[in-house]
């Protein structure tokens, strides 16, 4: 039985999902839950797009065990010695470097011939080569390339030192017959192909990336390159959880499996929503709220006499669970982290410390406290930045007759200031004065609510997108009070926009 690695970029291609850019410290937790998943490489970021990037890069390599840390570099030599920066001190490393080839590529945005798109393709991987042992090349739009000429750029770029030879279908045009065909092709043509990984990289626009990287596993692909929950550019890319519980179901269709730890792939799929605000549809394969429940009566008795009658995957097998967690206002510290530890994660001492208090305070307020609510707390912890203003008190008044006001008290710097404003409601009203104390120019994009569990004294989870200057952040905030949850988001935001005001005016 084959072992298709799986190389995973949603810390590069999915943060390219609007609205989902991530800073150093959620990328951080992120990649530690990916190897805790079990996946083979970890696509970190693309080095020179930016400072953050780069710095993101880097500290995965330095704190990240068991992946391949990889960067992407475009084909030139900045862009290379960029990612070497980047990945040198992981103890395995790749920079993955691209070039396109379809003629629409290099006439409209490249504006180079095909001889030339070649010969900058070799030059780039040979130089990547000097400094890793492990290069991957990927032909940008290749489902869009003359055959000939698409094998004859692989066959020279692992004459060149690559290693891994990726075959993306960039703008998630081809269908799955023809992709295969497509593999097959270059199995069958490139003379050296024997030298390399074939790898795949397939967008969903025509919502086929899923079906296209597994009809490419049929023609001999070794590699699947996706992202949790799919995300990405766009309709997103290959989804990870589907293909790999595809291969795993149907190891009589494919022979061949992967090194994922799939009872890790809610734990995952959950936190990439935490961190990009970004919400799984409740019909999604896997990983959706409805993916494992049933309704029809007929379901309902064929499952309680025998599971198999309409459970293809088993709900254990990726991680799906509905256990209570049996914390309270009187467990102490050490049950507290012990369960962190069985949540899958990792904090600091001061962390720690901050999430714990945070607990009691809910646990003074709420009788039972779930997975949900642990994990809304230490989202909030992790995605903490430097707070230049912070919330003393806030009162509300409102009625059905009587229009709602809020009274603010903010803490901005070593001053405290407080603000009464009216509004057509009471988050309304409270976000008036918070933005009458901080000054705020920005535009409210985005406000959503949930409830994390259920009951009446549900912790409730607030998710706001700021706009200014062209600059887009998330703020997030959760309490019992959904007032007091709102202005936590909404401030949690403005200190964002804040503290990337300050680090532009020191670089300029």
């Amino acid at each position: 039985m084959r072992k298709i690695k799986i190389f995973d970029t949603t810390l590069r291609d999915g943060e390219q999902s609007p609205g989902a850019s991530m800073n150093i410290g959620e990328k951080l937790m992120l990649a530690k839950q990916l190897a805790r998943l079990g996946v083979d490489i970890i696509e970190a970021g693309f080095a020179i797009s930016s400072i953050g990037d780069f710095e993101a890069i880097k500290t995965i390599g330095n704190e990240v065990e068991g992946p391949i840390i990889c960067s992407l570099a475009r084909a030139k030599e900045e862009d290379i010695k960029r990612a070497w920066e980047a990945v040198k001190n992981a103890p395995k490393k790749r920079i993955h470097t691209f070039h396109s080839t379809s003629d629409i590529h290099l006439k409209y945005q490249f504006r180079v011939s095909r001889e030339e798109a070649l010969k900058r393709s070799i030059e780039m991987v040979k130089l990547a080569r000097s400094f890793v042992k492990d290069v991957e090349f990927s032909p940008m739009d290749a489902t869009r390339t003359d055959i000939n000429y698409l094998c004859e750029v692989v066959e020279a770029v692992i004459d060149a030192g690559a290693s891994t030879v990726n075959i993306p279908d960039t703008v998630g045009y081809s269908i799955a017959a023809e992709f295969g065909a497509m593999i097959k092709t270059i199995r069958d043509k490139v003379k050296n192909i024997d030298k390399a990984v074939i790898s795949v990289h397939c967008h969903n626009d025509l919502g086929l990336a899923s079906s296209n990287s597994l009809a490419a596993v049929l023609n001999g692909a070794g590699q699947i390159e996706c992202t949790i929950n799919g995300i990405g550019e766009r309709a997103g890319n290959c989804s990870m959880e589907e293909v790999v519980m595809a291969l795993r179901t149907r190891r009589d269709i494919f022979n061949a499996d992967t090194n994922i730890n799939t009872e890790e792939i809610m734990k995952s799929s959950k936190l990439v929503t935490k961190i990009t605000g970004i919400s799984v549809q409740p019909n999604k394969a896997i990983v959706g709220a409805n993916a494992f429940a049933h309704e029809s009566g007929i379901h309902q008795d064929g499952l309680l006499k025998e599971k198999t009658t309409y459970e293809i995957i088993r709900p254990e097998s990726v991680g799906l669970h509905s256990t209570k967690l049996v914390l309270g206002k009187h467990s102490g510290r050490h049950a507290f982290k012990t369960r962190l530890k069985e949540l899958g994660y990792d904090l600091t001492s001061d962390e720690l410390n901050n999430a714990f208090e945070q607990f009691k305070r809910l646990a003074d307020q709420k009788k039972d406290i779930f997975d949900e609510d642990i994990s809304a707390l230490i989202t909030e912890e992790v995605t903490k930045v430097p707070e230049i203003y912070s919330l003393v008190d806030l009162s509300i008044t409102s009625g059905l007759k009587q229009k709602p006001n809020a009274t603010v008290k903010l803490k901005v710097g070593e001053e405290v200031i407080d603000r009464m404003e009216y509004g057509d409601g009471p988050v309304d009203a409270t976000y008036k004065a918070i933005a009458a104390i901080t000054k705020a120019k920005s535009s409210l994009l985005k406000f959503e609510v949930k409830a994390i569990t259920g009951g009446t004294d549900a912790l409730g989870e607030v998710m706001v997108s700021l706009e200014e200057g062209g600059r887009s952040v998330r703020g997030h905030g959760a309490d019992t009070d959904i007032i007091v949850a709102s202005a936590k988001a909404y401030i949690n935001a403005l200190n964002k926009l804040a503290v990337s005001s300050k680090q532009r005016d020191s670089l300029s």
